[in-house]
């Protein structure tokens, strides 16, 4: 079964620092792009940060960058999200999704908002609040 798992959310507190994983089951992240998305209540969903298997390249979100880090492990075909210094505007359902379309173009992964992505996590919750 094709999938990916996210895992590693929770409450923290404002200036906390959490991990995100995201673990894909039945195939590799070789090649692919992989994205981080979140979505806020009532908020549009927005692109945190992709990554190229191409390249290794990645690109952010200009409000998470500089506390946010995008790495890959090949041999856990496993893709984390490193977040700190979290603000409360930090809070929403995080999700990892996958893309061929975005191998190489990392860039277009962040801006498609999620767009043309194969494969997609269901998703894990970070609330950040005092």
């Amino acid at each position: 079964q094709l999938q990916l798992v996210e895992s590693g959310g929770g409450l923290v507190q404002p200036g906390g620092s959490l991990r995100l994983s995201c673990a894909a089951s039945g195939f590799t992240f070789d090649w692919y792009g992989i994205g981080w998305f979140r979505q806020a209540p009532g908020k549009e969903r927005e692109g945190v940060s992709c990554i190229s298997s191409f390249s290794g390249s990645t690109t952010y979100a200009d409000s998470v960058k500089g506390r946010f880090t995008i790495s890959k492990d090949n041999a856990k075909n496993t893709v984390y999200l490193e977040m700190k210094s979290l603000k409360p505007e930090d809070t929403g359902v995080y999700y990892c999704a996958a893309g061929r379309s975005y191998y190489s173009d990392y860039v277009a992964c962040l801006d498609s908002l999620g767009d043309g992505m194969d494969y997609w996590g269901k998703g894990t919750l970070v609330t950040v609040s005092s």
